[in-house]
């Protein structure tokens, strides 16, 4: 039976081999994303070590907050770039998987991510969600709960406007864009828990800011935030 494994591990590698997803090229590391070379070029932010970051400081004045952090920064041309494109629009839901663990491993070495009872993704629109396939939010959450074994709830915070494209908008516009993007269900669920609220990039955070605030309407709720990436 041992020599039918290798065998057939020999033909998938044939008919999906192992490349990159940032340069391309093949790499003889099973499961491996990218290369040793992109690899290097991936920027850790190590937000999650200190108290007050880049990131808590795009929330100041505008909803309190427990803690953020972003995994990498996120930067045009960056390999983190291509991972996350293949992510959200190529149905390789293992990269929001394995970076969805990797930024588990790194959050438990911080004091700030303690104590966490629920991951919340941020939510999609049923159509956009339908015609993606999946949420690409969700995907990364789920890497998350599978190394620290916590739920993940995703029917207590939906979205119930079609947006559109954030893209091209202001920090102005966008929060426009996210009025009334979103509403709660099951709110006692929610009372007194601390809620870690992921997406995979923050931008300006218009979309984090109009969940958070919406989260915030229950009653002793706290939350954190973390993101695969963090734009510079």
């Amino acid at each position: 039976m041992e020599h039918i494994g290798i065998y057939l591990e020999h033909l998938i590698q044939l008919i999906y081999p192992n490349l990159c997803l940032a340069c391309l090229k093949y790499t003889s590391v099973p499961n491996e994303l990218c290369c040793m070379q992109c690899l290097n070029k991936l920027v850790f932010t190590d937000f999650h070590l200190s108290k007050e970051n880049l990131f808590t400081e795009h929330f100041w004045g505008r909803v309190d907050i427990e803690s953020a952090s972003a995994l990498f920064y996120y930067t045009k041309g960056n390999p983190i770039q291509e991972m996350i494109h293949h992510l959200k629009y190529n149905k390789r839901k293992t990269v929001g998987i394995v970076l969805g663990e990797l930024h588990a491993y790194s959050l438990i070495e911080s004091n700030y991510f303690r104590n966490i009872d629920l991951i919340i993704p941020v939510p999609l629109h049923p159509k956009k969600e339908f015609q993606r396939g999946y949420n690409q939010s969700l995907v990364y959450a789920q890497g998350l709960a599978k190394q620290w074994e916590i739920p993940v709830a995703r029917k207590n915070l939906l979205r119930q406007k079609l947006t559109s494209t954030q893209t091209s908008k202001s920090r102005i516009e966008r929060m426009e864009n996210m009025k009334d993007a979103f509403v709660l269900k099951r709110i006692d669920q929610l009372k007194g828990k601390h809620i870690l609220l992921v997406d995979d990039v923050m931008t300006t955070g218009a979309t984090l800011e109009a969940c958070a605030l919406k989260l915030k309407e229950v009653a002793g709720i706290k939350i954190s935030l973390a993101t695969l990436a963090i734009a510079k």
